[in-house]
């Protein structure tokens, strides 16, 4: 690189994406060697000292590290792969990102431009030349394939700003590899300085009529998506459901919103989310969304009365995507603005102050009470083998409250979300609207090295750790102190209980020998084959010094404990209700399902 009069600098492609990302203060990059990105890997060696490189063992990882990594620290980490499979390994995790609204900036290698067309390695080209980046148009914000280096720093600038405005998302950078090796002089841009632009506010007459709905609420109710983490909003959200005395239940994605030891803390909601969720919300007069898109599986598929009841429930939605205003529920009040932005000025509106108490409190005291109740029976069971829900209790009991806890599809994901009590904002990370499998492991490196000073545990099922456990060699190379804990029930029980339910009988659902016995691969001996310590657990009464010996031990751990498979007992409390085509031939499950739909009320 050299500095000319102007203040340009001559620069081989490669080198000015990593001076952009030095300049954004970017700390990893991560992903897979190939020769697809050679040049940038290459140009990664000069700046080692100002951005480090990472490796993992599958792209598909990169990403979710990277994921992981945003979604506890709120900064954007750079995904690298080759061109041709590197790159389409990395959809499921850009799609997850995407559905989750988290940020992650790839890069993949393409085709020279010069040899576009022509079928080089690894090139799609039977419809368009280089084609890869269509393979991502419905899972990013937006993505660039420049054909010359001196579009790259305007490019760069506006990748950033798409992926962190608005609503946070993906976005891909598919760089040739001749754009990568060539040189031109550039006038790099210096990084927008985001954090000084106000966040887009509410209109201030929608702000008074938000205020206004909710002051004559008799039974207003918060829910709170991940749109409240990702502004963080916690702070005003909780402040506000003060003010009103509202209770606040979460998505999947909202966990952490506000302290689940909060009096007005109302849980989880949708299918399997809580009683006293589900209840409040169903019953409410005043509804009020903060950053929630209403899915299926948040909105016990739209069923009146199970989850929600819009109406007659008012409904006054907040949301910084306007496309999310109304989609499924019409709204009385509509919002478009950044949740923090758009609480602080509700709470203005109201006046400051808190509510006394009422009825309406002792009623969300007899609900939490009646929750806490229903959960005993699995959470506190004595059997062995153990049920998932003891054995989340237990971990969660050798754990400091600012843990950090990562999980993907799977019934592990619905016990945490079930059971898990959240304290803070950003330490309950899972693949929320996407339900990614495979996703738990990755995410859960990216945590630990965006907090390494927090407890950070990957809880996974033995089917969602099979599909990314070679991430166990990332973890022993980079030494991070992360425990995973494998809830070991042999099959893909989640499935199999929804077969069960929904067509009264099994399929493939459990793994199995050849002669029917029950199969599980040595998770112990594995663990300790990547150089890990790892030990097994029967008795529910040890799990959590387990726990706390592999989280004392400052190392990469893994706990491998055998879980109850019978599907009574095996997953969370299914308090909600969910929509699933079933045939005609399965008479009596259709019978319930048509009945269910007959009640849908989305829009």
């Amino acid at each position: 690189m050299g500095d000319q009069p102007n203040g340009s600098q001559r620069m081989h492609g490669a080198q000015i994406v990593v001076d952009y990302l030095v300049r954004e203060g970017v700390p990893y990059a991560v992903g897979i060697p190939g020769h697809g990105c050679w040049n940038l890997t290459d140009a990664l060696l000069d700046r080692s000292n100002e951005i480090r490189t990472l490796q993992v063992m599958h792209e598909q990882s990169a990403v979710h590290l990277a994921d992981g990594y945003y979604r506890v620290s709120g900064r954007p980490l750079l995904a690298f792969t080759s061109i041709g499979p590197g790159a389409t390994n990395t959809v499921v995790g850009m799609a997850t990102a995407y559905v989750d609204s988290t940020a992650v900036a790839l890069m993949t290698g393409s085709a020279h431009t010069y040899m576009r067309g022509h079928g080089v390695l690894q090139e799609l080209e039977r419809r368009h030349a280089a084609d890869n980046p269509r393979l991502f148009e419905p899972v990013v914000k937006e993505w660039w394939q420049p054909s010359r280096v001196d579009e790259l720093p305007f490019i760069l600038h506006r990748a950033w700003n798409q992926m962190l405005s608005g609503r946070p998302g993906p976005v891909l950078l598919d760089l040739a590899m001749d754009v990568q090796a060539d040189s031109a002089e550039v006038l790099m841009p210096e990084p927008e300085r985001r954090e000084a632009l106000p966040p887009p506010r509410p209109a201030a007459e929608a702000v008074e009529a938000a205020a206004r709905t909710l002051s004559e609420a008799r039974r207003p109710v918060i829910v709170a998506g991940g749109g409240v983490i990702s502004a963080g909003a916690s702070a005003e959200l909780t402040a506000l459901a003060e003010r009103l005395g509202a209770p606040v239940v979460t998505t999947w994605m909202g966990k952490g919103a506000i302290d689940e030891m909060h009096p007005l803390a109302g849980q989880t909601i949708g299918d399997t989310g809580s009683t006293i969720g589900n209840q409040l919300a169903a019953s409410a007069d005043v509804l009020l969304s903060v950053g929630c898109r209403f899915t299926d599986w948040s909105a016990s598929s739209y069923r009146a009365g199970v989850t929600f009841a819009i109406p007659p429930t008012r409904l006054v939605q907040v949301d910084i995507d306007p496309r999310e205003i109304g989609k499924n529920y019409p709204v009385e009040v509509a919002l478009v603005g950044d949740a923090r932005a758009a609480l602080a000025d509700m709470l203005e509106a109201l006046g400051r102050g808190a509510a006394a108490g009422t009825p309406y409190g002792d009623e969300i005291e007899r609900l939490r009470r009646d929750w806490l109740a229903k959960i005993e029976e699995k959470s506190g069971s004595t059997a062995v083998p153990m049920t998932m829900a003891r054995a989340v209790r237990e971990i969660q009991a050798a754990t400091r409250p600012d843990a950090i806890v990562v999980t993907g599809a799977g019934l592990p994901q619905g016990m945490v979300k079930q059971r898990w009590l959240t304290r803070q904002p950003r330490t309950h990370i899972t693949s929320g609207g996407f339900s990614t499998m495979g996703f738990t492991l990755p995410a859960a490196i990216g945590a630990q090295l965006a907090a390494p000073d927090r407890q950070v545990l990957a809880i996974c099922g033995d089917g969602d750790f099979l599909q990314t456990m070679q991430e166990l060699a990332t973890v022993a190379m980079l030494d991070t102190p992360v425990c995973t804990v494998i809830l070991n029930n042999q099959g893909w029980i989640s499935i199999k209980g929804g077969q069960q339910a929904f067509f009264g009988r099994t399929a493939i659902t459990d793994f199995i020998r050849s002669d029917g016995r029950l199969y599980s691969a040595d998770f112990v001996s594995i663990g300790r084959a990547f150089g890990l310590e790892a030990v097994g657990v029967d008795d529910p009464d040890q799990v959590r010094r387990a726990v706390e010996r592999a989280l004392a031990g400052g190392g990469p751990s893994l706990v491998v404990i055998n879980v109850e498979r019978d599907l009574a007992l095996a997953g969370p409390d299914k308090t909600g209700w969910w929509d699933v085509p079933v045939p005609e031939s399965h008479g009596e499950q259709r019978a319930r399902q048509d009945e269910g739909r007959a009640e849908e009320q989305h829009r």
